[in-house]
């Protein structure tokens, strides 16, 4: 099936750690959720439509650790993946349920086809679908199926550095790269619970199709305004 490109729909990459932290609380954000909802309504009034991927956060965190206490072993990747799809897909009904008035009814999970109906929703939320890659993937996957040119991947981070700035105080935020370069920086092998920008699997994909991600601070609303308004904005664009 070919659609036609989707005028004023986004593609919104969730990471489970700007709504669902691995911190010392492992809790939701109740207020983030309270914020992200007032936001994304108010984009609706703007006629804007939104494909929302959720990432996995503390609770694919949670049952991975759970699953490799309980067994006392090695666990398979595939195992390991499928606890962090069915997180994610957990806190994808919990995003539908509160858009319930305005969201297509079903969650997408399976992306081998192209549902055809969930253009009609201003609201479509998504979760994981296979093994082997995370979220990030299944968003690509997304923007591809539907013509639509950009992802923003909404993150705990301003922008992406050129090596990890939690260990080096010399990290350099950057404004604009190639997916040849950040595939530099995050490799080019998935494994589950992986903590990158953009996992190594989705960044071939996007480089493939041509996809452009913008990677910005998932709190900052002011700021994702301006990125879908299409002003200057803070953060990293990678195309």
């Amino acid at each position: 099936m070919i659609l036609t490109k989707l005028k004023n729909t986004f593609v919104l990459s969730v990471g489970g750690s700007v709504f669902a932290p691995n911190d010392q609380d492992n809790r939701i954000d109740i207020q983030y959720l309270h914020d992200f909802e007032a936001f994304i309504r108010k984009q609706i009034a703007k006629k804007r439509r939104f494909f929302i991927v959720c990432g996995g956060g503390y609770t694919a965190r949670q049952y991975r650790d759970a699953a490799k206490q309980a067994a006392g072993r090695d666990l398979t990747d595939e195992d390991l993946d499928w606890l962090g799809i069915h997180a994610t897909r957990l806190n994808a009904h919990l995003f539908r349920t509160i858009f319930r008035d305005v969201a297509y009814p079903w969650i997408l999970k399976h992306f081998d086809m192209v549902d055809k109906n969930a253009v009609n929703s201003p609201v479509v939320v998504c979760g994981g679908w296979k093994p082997g890659w995370s979220t990030d993937y299944d968003a690509a996957l997304i923007a591809n199926d539907y013509h639509i040119q950009t992802v923003i991947n909404l993150s705990n981070i301003d922008q992406v550095y050129d090596k990890d700035p939690n260990k080096f105080k010399d990290a350099k935020p950057i404004k604009k790269m190639k997916w040849s370069e950040l595939v530099k920086i995050v490799g080019n092998k998935w494994r589950p619970g992986l903590n990158s920008p953009f996992d190594p699997i989705a960044s071939k994909l996007a480089q493939k199709i041509k996809l452009k991600v913008i990677v910005c601070n998932g709190h900052n609303f002011g700021n994702l305004e301006k990125i879908l308004d299409g002003k200057e904005f803070t953060g990293t664009t990678i195309e």
